[in-house]
């Protein structure tokens, strides 16, 4: 999800979190609603299953080994917030719980007109199921639901291009994301997943000071904000890749993500470890995650089951995105700090950082400190050096292994083996019965 801010391109430099922005933010966090009356413009979206129901676990669960994870912690006593689209209730969501919205009057945030905060909300915590293989990163830590942005939601005065509105074609702004930050802080959330992305042109103003701030208060209040890093576009405000590494190649400018001081912000890879073209560069970016071929629940109304393709204009296409990839991170913050409820959120931060697998450069633009991986984060002893100082960082972990599904054929091959073997004793039993008779009457004659 983007919001969009026109501009000029010039140099960028690190952003500040002033505190004293967050004063709008702060007015609005205790009363969720949109800042003026909406409308719904379009029919809600409905994600879909491209195939059979999934029996093996889909790619990204296979990567991060979380059948091993889950001996360590399962992120118990933990609260997510979910800031996105809202997320309807699922079977498999049994701790969901309503916190507000920002898009219909009187919501209460657990509706998803967009499926899309659905399927972040299953990817962080949905419940396991004995028929299919997906389960959420962290199944029994608790979901927060505010609905925040829609696509399929205007302003009835059908106002455009306002500055720090979330997307030219929907209804959300940088305030009350600012705000509902805020207000997941409040209520007790330790982790806050946000997978929306407001984008603007270096050198412009990213109009993003109260949610700079807003981060900032989460941070200060030990929540650990974990924020996609943006998708590169064709035709939208995130369409300038941010060449070359460090501040001096930025030409577009992601926000939350980039307040790296209090945020962990999250590029995509693919299920073979590659990075993932669609991920937005940039010096704020601390670690990745799989961002595509995803699988996560149906975010239908009364759904009940799995999804993992959207309707796009080119047709059927498989869910992708950071929007995605955060989510995954967002679960494993959940975990650590189910597992280690002394650290801070800055120390969860440099935990799942440190334990991530380096990139031959230690860090790069495109992955951060590189793949996530649960097992390392909840086991590591790691010293009290900060990341990338010292023994840590100089030796990179090695790239996890993708397990593949299980192959059915050596079962089948012992199964058709063993067969083969009984029915060739059957045999040779029956034919030495006679052989043996005949042995046993020549034993008699001659004792006789």
């Amino acid at each position: 999800m983007v919001i969009a801010v026109p501009g000029s391109a010039a140099a960028v430099v690190p952003p500040d979190a002033d505190p004293g922005a967050l004063a709008p933010a702060l007015g609005l966090s205790g009363n969720p609603a949109p800042l003026e009356p909406t409308e719904q413009k379009t029919v809600c979206a409905e994600p879909t299953l491209s195939g059979q129901v999934p029996q093996d676990a889909p790619p990204a669960q296979r990567v991060l080994d979380l059948a091993a994870a889950w001996q360590f912690s399962r992120g118990a006593g933990q609260k997510v917030a979910v800031i996105d689209t809202g997320v309807n209730p699922h079977p498999r969501l049994p701790s969901l719980q309503p916190a507000g919205d920002y898009v219909v009057e009187g919501g209460d945030g657990l509706s998803d007109c967009d499926g899309h905060g659905t399927i972040v909300a299953g990817i962080i915590a949905a419940r396991p199921s004995a028929d299919d293989g997906f389960v959420g990163v962290a199944p029994e830590a608790d979901v927060l639901s505010i609905r925040q942005l829609s696509l399929a939601f205007q302003a009835k005065s059908h106002a455009t291009g306002q500055t720090g509105t979330i997307s030219d074609t929907g209804y959300g702004n940088v305030l009350t994301l600012s705000a509902a930050v805020v207000r997941a802080t409040d209520l007790g959330a330790t982790v806050i997943n946000i997978s929306e992305v407001a984008c603007s042109q270096a050198g412009t103003d990213p109009a993003d000071g109260a949610l700079g701030a807003a981060v900032r208060y989460a941070f200060d209040h030990n929540v650990v904000v974990v924020a996609a890093a943006g998708n590169l576009q064709t035709d939208g405000p995130c369409n300038a890749q941010n060449d070359g590494s460090g501040w001096d190649g930025v030409q577009t400018i992601p926000s939350p993500a980039w307040f790296d001081k209090y945020v962990l912000s999250v590029g995509s890879v693919d299920a073979s470890g590659g990075v993932s073209a669609l991920t937005l560069r940039g010096p704020w970016i601390g670690v990745a995650a799989i961002g595509r071929q995803i699988v996560s629940l149906d975010s239908k109304p009364g759904g009940t089951g799995l999804v993992d393709s959207v309707a796009g204009q080119d047709g059927i296409r498989s869910i992708e995105g950071t929007s995605f990839a955060a989510p995954y991170v967002a679960g494993l913050a959940a975990l650590v700090r189910s597992r280690f409820p002394e650290l801070t959120a800055g120390q969860v931060i440099d935990r799942i950082e440190r334990t991530a697998h380096a990139p031959g450069t230690g860090r790069d633009d495109s992955v951060g400190h590189g793949m996530i991986d649960p097992v390392a984060a909840l086991t590591a002893e790691l010293s009290d050096r900060p990341s990338g100082v010292g023994t840590d960082q100089a030796h990179a972990i090695p790239e996890p292994y993708l397990a593949p599904p299980p192959d059915p054929r050596p079962r089948r091959y012992a199964v058709i083996g063993s067969i083969t073997c009984l029915s060739l004793l059957g045999i040779g039993v029956a034919l030495s019965i006679p052989l043996r008779r005949r042995r046993a009457e020549d034993f008699f004659e001659s004792e006789l």
